[in-house]
């Protein structure tokens, strides 16, 4: 099969940002008065849950509070998920750092004539935001289908997200690669029948990949080699190359 175009989820495959979300969350809490703080461990097992306002929710139903309070603080997680997001934003317009590989693959990718795409469960504001930050004020034109979790009903790791962006694409999930760091975004990935590439983080080490066409601690470049590369996981060099994973998806 022909190679036609490589899919990236945003949050923890193009930029470890999950950091920038948990203190953009904090300080929304705090601007409405919450009392609520996730620490670092705590957000760790809220990740299972996949979407910002299904985060949030959880957390309310997880406190100590009659069921008439519960309902009422549910009533303001759109807003609050709001203001988290203006927050987060302005924290990407200080510039996120894009994981090594990723750009230098985009590059290939455009170079080729690869089309490319995004399925993520954030907001679009919020993916345009990375993008721009990262990639440049021109980058989110180069993406021919941008899926974002308000667009499905169901989030990773259901299949919905991936399924709407191969439609977007008019493409088989056989001839796309899908790019992930967790779980959620794996199980959701190959459900839609895309081969995937997972790059866990350290929000992520340690789950369940054996689905995965490849896990890779990242992507790799020339100034960031992978180690023991070629020859563990990569034939060719010791970073992910477009020739590699047309060489892969042809097998």
């Amino acid at each position: 099969m022909p190679l036609e175009a490589l899919v990236f989820d945003i949050d923890g495959t193009l930029a470890d940002t999950e950091e920038g979300h948990r203190c953009a969350f904090n300080l929304a809490f705090e601007h409405f008065g919450l009392g609520w703080h996730w620490e670092r461990g705590e957000y760790v097992g809220l990740l299972r849950i996949t979407g910002g306002k299904e985060r949030m929710a959880y957390h309310v139903a997880t406190l100590t509070l009659s069921a008439a309070e519960k309902r009422r603080i549910a009533a303001h997680i759109p807003e609050i998920h709001a203001k988290k997001n203006r927050i987060y934003a302005s924290m990407a317009a200080d510039g996120f750092l894009l994981r090594p590989g990723v750009a230098r693959l985009i590059g290939e990718a455009r170079a080729a004539g690869v089309r490319l795409a995004i399925a993520s469960t954030t907001t679009r504001d919020n993916i345009d935001a990375l993008l721009r930050a990262t990639l440049g004020e021109g980058s989110v034109a180069w993406f021919d289908v941008i899926a974002c979790g308000d667009d499905v009903p169901r989030k990773k790791p259901a299949p919905d997200i991936y399924q709407l962006a191969l439609r977007r694409l008019e493409r088989d999930g056989s001839t796309c690669v899908a790019f992930e760091d967790s779980v959620n975004g794996l199980r959701s990935a190959v459900a839609a029948g895309l081969p995937t590439v997972v790059t866990p983080t350290a929000w992520t080490q340690g789950s369940d990949f054996v689905s995965a066409g490849l896990v890779l601690p990242h992507l790799g470049d020339p100034d960031a080699p992978l180690p023991d590369e070629p020859g563990r996981n990569l034939r060719h060099a010791a970073w992910l190359t477009l020739g590699e994973l047309q060489e892969r998806l042809a097998a």
